[in-house]
């Protein structure tokens, strides 16, 4: 194990080449790549633009930390959970300043109740959003693009009623707006060159992945990686074929600044939609990172799996978006 440290319009696409090896300049043309890219989403969906949106993330600046913190945290106090998991990453103010508008991706795809454990449980989301809400947030947007009939997920999986519960009008609980899916060159992509994916996913200045931990009938698990399936449009299905593969390359365009994996209680058989409660055990347990892969990787140990049985961590890793050892990791364990 690792490291583990205990606390309390011209038909072109314009795309930036890197040149140089400093910290600061990767740092410096990451973000100038970033901008231009939100700037082309913004005039292809405005129709002010037949060029397709490119991110490009050179080879050089893939995601290099090589000992990534993450922060796994237990207890039985959902909103401490919440709290403690985030605070051992440094705060909610590291990834949400002032003015942010945000975007909190948790599962919501399933008809299911909470104790169910197909989705993301309401009061891990709740937190969530109203920690960025006090870290400034001028707005927190909650969505999933579901797999049955998206007001009874939203309804049944107790997401609605959490989310009203906060009381502010800057916390919206929305459904995807098929106009809002904008299609996006993957530069980086291996299998996936080109897909639709969900404006507000792409735009929003801090995206935070929350997905729940739990069994998949194709994939083995879904975790961090294989949330993003909830932000993409098209024929999803088409991408079971080489998923693995599909995952990473969707991975090097939707990235969020936060990943908060839900293993309050994990799925551990007939996932993804499950329904047996049977099926699922309580762990009261939340494990994040800003490191995409490390999260994943260090979740699946939770199902007695390691990470290289999950292919989505093995591609990812292989093309540079993370750590997926978890010698390499600094652990940073937490109880509440």
């Amino acid at each position: 194990m690792g490291k583990d440290t205990s606390r309390a319009g011209s038909g072109r696409t314009d795309v930036v080449d890197w040149r140089g090896s400093s910290r600061i300049n990767k740092a410096a043309v990451q973000s100038m790549n970033r901008r231009r890219f939100l700037r082309q989403v913004m005039l292809y969906s405005s129709g002010l633009s037949l060029s397709l949106p490119l991110f490009r993330i050179p080879e050089s600046i893939a995601f290099n930390a090589s000992v990534p913190d993450v922060a796994r945290v237990s207890g039985e106090d959902y909103t401490a959970l919440v709290k403690k998991t985030v605070e051992l990453l440094g705060s909610m103010s590291r990834f949400v300043k002032p003015g942010y508008k945000v975007v909190v991706k948790p599962n919501i795809g399933w008809d299911r109740k909470p104790e169910q454990a197909a989705n993301t449980h309401p009061q891990v989301v709740t937190t969530l959003v109203e920690l960025a809400l006090e870290a400034g947030a001028d707005e927190v947007k909650v969505f999933d693009y579901t797999c049955n009939e998206k007001r009874r997920c939203y309804n049944n999986s107790g997401m609605t009623e959490a989310i009203k519960s906060i009381g502010s009008k800057k916390a919206k609980l929305v459904h995807v707006d098929q106009r809002k899916f904008v299609p996006v060159k993957i530069a980086k992509g291996r299998s996936l060159k080109e897909w639709d994916i969900y404006k507000d996913a792409l735009t929003a200045d801090c995206y935070i992945n929350v997905p729940v931990a739990k069994h998949h009938g194709l994939s083995r698990l879904t975790l961090g990686l294989k949330n993003s399936m909830g932000v993409i449009g098209g024929r999803r299905g088409a991408l079971h074929h080489d998923l693995g593969q599909n995952l990473a390359d969707l991975a090097t365009v939707i990235t969020p600044q936060l990943t908060i994996i839900d293993a309050t209680r994990i799925l551990t058989n007939n996932g993804p939609q499950g329904g047996s409660i049977e099926d699922v055990r309580r762990l009261d347990t939340l494990i994040g990172s800003v490191d995409p892969v490390a999260v994943d990787a260090l979740a699946t140990t939770l199902f007695d799996l390691r990470p290289e049985d999950i292919s989505s961590t093995v591609a990812a890793h292989r093309m540079g978006l993370g750590q997926m050892d978890p010698a390499q990791m600094n652990i940073i364990s937490g109880s509440v």
